[in-house]
């Protein structure tokens, strides 16, 4: 890790055992993909899996980092994201707004409710839309292989600490 400066919390991460055993799978899984190891990369990826919010855009790790202190620039974000995105690591999702969010690839199959206010994501997985998408496709004469749906909606929650709510005049 010479010359670059990843923040505490990565590296108090990296000292402990299971941080070690993610960063050594993540160390080969990029090197099966043919990808070059960097820590820059390391800790990318490392945010997808320390997250509570598994949606995220390149400005949102760029933030994360600098409250971290971190050095990572965001275009080598944006490079690293879109290599990722190429070899199959991640999934890339650009939703209506024009910004696009990166999850891991390879999860168990889900649907996306897509905040108009604030952009946030929530996955969802409902068993019996699942069967009525089958249905409808067989209906139609098709059967279905793969699917993503996107559902776009307005959050409901007073609340919500996300919302962004017009200033009252």
């Amino acid at each position: 890790m010479v010359g670059i400066s990843l923040g505490d919390g990565f590296l108090k991460r990296l000292s402990h055992t299971n941080g070690v055993a993610v960063m050594k799978d993540d160390s080969k899984e990029l090197k099966n993909l043919g990808l070059k190891v960097t820590t820059q990369r390391l800790r990318i990826l490392d945010l997808f899996r320390s997250q509570e919010n598994k949606h995220l855009s390149a400005e949102d790790i760029y933030k994360i980092l600098l409250e971290e202190n971190s050095e990572i620039g965001l275009a080598t974000i944006y490079r690293a994201l879109a290599q990722f995105s190429q070899a199959g690591l991640l999934e890339r999702h650009q939703f209506e707004s024009g910004r696009s969010v990166f999850e891991i690839k390879g999860g168990t199959h889900h649907d996306h409710l897509v905040c108009l206010d604030c952009g946030h994501v929530e996955e969802f997985y409902d068993e019996a839309l699942e069967r009525r998408q089958r249905a409808i496709a067989k209906d139609k004469g098709f059967l279905v292989r793969e699917h993503s749906l996107y559902l776009f909606a307005e959050c409901l929650n007073k609340q919500c600490a996300r919302r962004t709510l017009p200033e009252e005049s």
